[in-house]
C-alpha cells in the first residue's frame, strides 16, 4: 500500500549496490612495517573492524582473521565454511593477499585457533623470528590471553581504524543508498506531522494524540519497505525530549514545540545512514525559531568549510562560532551546542574522523555535519546531513530538504 511522503525525498535506487570488497594490504603493510610476525583480530558479526576484514556475515560466535604481509586466513565457525570462502575468499579484491579459509579444530576458542594460523603463515609469509603480534584495541580479552600464552607479545595498530576512514567508491554506493532510504523515512515523519491537527495540548494522527513512538514506527516501516532496517536507534524526541540528545522513549508530541528527529538505520551491506530534521508544527515562534535559524545558518557555515586538506577541527570550530553570533553557549554540558559538529560513518555509525581532530580531511572521508543547540526546559534543534568528503568540497549522499514547519504530501 502507498504511504504519502513529505516533498523533497529522494528516489532509492532500484539497483542493489555489490558488496563492498576490503583491501588489506594496509594491514599487510602494517605488519612489513612493524617487523611483526603477523597481525590477528577477533570478534563475530557484530565486531565492526572484524566486519569490514573480512565482509563476512557470519554467526554470533567469535572468529579470527589473520593477516601477514602476503597472506591472510579467516578461521570459519562450524557450519559456515561454505559461506565464509564465499565472502571472504570470493570477494578477494586484487590486493595481492592470497586468501583461505581455514576450518581444522571449529571447536576451540577463536583466540586458540588465530594463535595456531599465524604459527602457520608466520613461516611463509611473515618475520619467522618476530614475537610481535598487531591487533586493534578492541581484541576481546580471552583472545588476548590466548595470543601471550601461545608465547606472542602484543602491540595495539589503528592500521584497521585508519582503513575504516577512507571509504571506496564500492562503500560510498552502500551509504548513498542507505542514505536515500533514511530520507524516505524522514518524509514519512514529515507528512505525518504536517497532517496532524492541534487539538488543545495534542497533536491528532488518525484521530489518537501523536506520540514521538508512532513517529518511530512510521520511520521505520517506511525504511523496512526499501529493504533497510532500524537498528533500533531511530531517536525522536519533542519538547524536552528534543534536547535528549539519544532519546528512544515515548513522549506526547505537542503544538509549537520541536519535534526532533535523527534517524540512522543500517544496510545490509553494514553501513549506516544519518540524518536528522526539525520540525514544529503550528509555532508561534520564540526560542524555537531563533534556535533554527541560528542551526541552519551553522549548518551551512560548516558545509563551506568540508574539502580535503581542511583541518577537521576547522568545521566544527567554524560551526560554534555562527552559532555564539547568533547569542547560544558552546561546550556547555546542559546547554547550547553540546557535542562535536560531526563525526565519521560507515560500518559503524560513530568512526573516524571526528570533526574536533587537529589532522586533515581526506578525499573519501564520510561524515555528518550536525550542528545543534539545546535547552532542557524548552527542546532541541539539530540539522544533520552525511557528505563524502572531495577534492574541491563534498558529496552531499543523500538530499533531503530543510524546513521548520512540515510540509504535507503533494
Amino acid at each position: 500500500m502507498s504511504r504519502p511522503l513529505a516533498p523533497g525525498a529522494p528516489e532509492v535506487p532500484h539497483d542493489h549496490p555489490d558488496a563492498p570488497e576490503t583491501d588489506l594490504r594496509p594491514i599487510a603493510d602494517a605488519v612489513a612495517e612493524h617487523g611483526a610476525a603477523g597481525f590477528v583480530a577477533v570478534g563475530d558479526r557484530f565486531a565492526d573492524d572484524l566486519r569490514y576484514l573480512s565482509r563476512f556475515g557470519g554467526p554470533d560466535r567469535d572468529y579470527a582473521v589473520v593477516v601477514t604481509p602476503d597472506r591472510a586466513a579467516l578461521t570459519a565457525p562450524g557450519l559456515f565454511d561454505e559461506q565464509a570462502h564465499r565472502e571472504f575468499v570470493d570477494g578477494a579484491p586484487g590486493d595481492g593477499i592470497a586468501r583461505e579459509v581455514r576450518t581444522e579444530k571449529q571447536g576451540d576458542p577463536a583466540g586458540v585457533r588465530g594463535a595456531a594460523v599465524l604459527d602457520d603463515l608466520r613461516n611463509d609469509a611473515g618475520d619467522p623470528d618476530s614475537q610481535t603480534v598487531l591487533t586493534p584495541a578492541s581484541i576481546p580479552h580471552d583472545a588476548a590471553l590466548y595470543l601471550e600464552d601461545a608465547g606472542y607479545d602484543l602491540a595495539s595498530t589503528t592500521a584497521v581504524a585508519d582503513a575504516r576512514e577512507r571509504k571506496t567508491e564500492a562503500e560510498l554506493a552502500c551509504l548513498r543508498r542507505v542514505q536515500a532510504v533514511t530520507c524516505r523515512g524522514m518524509a514519512r515523519a514529515e507528512a505525518v506531522l504536517a497532517t496532524a491537527e492541534p487539538a488543545g495540548d495534542d497533536l491528532l494522527f488518525d484521530g489518537e494524540p501523536l506520540t514521538t513512538e508512532r513517529l518511530r514506527r512510521e520511520v521505520d516501516v517506511e525504511m523496512a519497505r526499501h529493504g533497510i532496517r532500524s537498528a533500533g536507534n531511530t531517536v525522536i524526541g519533542a519538547g524536552q525530549t528534543a534536547a535528549d540528545l539519544h532519546y528512544t522513549g515515548i513522549d506526547h508530541v505537542s503544538p509549537g514545540e520541536t519535534v526532533l528527529l535523527d534517524v540512522s538505520p543500517r544496510g545490509p551491506h553494514g553501513y549506516y545512514g544519518d540524518l536528522t530534521r526539525t520540525f514544529a508544527v503550528a509555532s508561534e515562534g520564540g526560542w524555537e525559531r531563533r534556535a533554527f535559524v541560528a542551526v541552519e545558518r551553522a549548518h551551512g557555515t560548516a558545509l563551506d568549510h568540508v574539502e580535503a586538506g581542511v583541518t577537521a577541527g576547522t568545521v566544527h570550530e567554524e560551526a560554534a562560532a555562527e552559532l555564539t553570533a547568533h547569542g547560544f553557549r558552546i561546550d556547555s554540558p546542559e546547554i547550547g551546542f553540546t557535542h562535536g559538529v560531526g563525526h565519521g560513518v560507515g560500518v559503524s555509525l560513530h568512526e573516524g574522523p571526528s570533526l574536533r581532530a587537529d589532522t586533515p580531511l581526506e578525499p573519501g572521508n564520510v561524515v555528518t555535519i550536525e550542528p545543534g543547540v539545546y535547552d532542557a526546559d524548552t527542546g532541541g534543534v539539530r540539522i544533520e546531513d552525511l557528505v563524502a568528503v572531495t577534492e574541491n568540497g563534498y558529496e552531499r549522499l543523500a538530499t533531503y530538504p530543510v524546513r521548520f514547519t512540515p510540509v504535507p504530501p503533494a
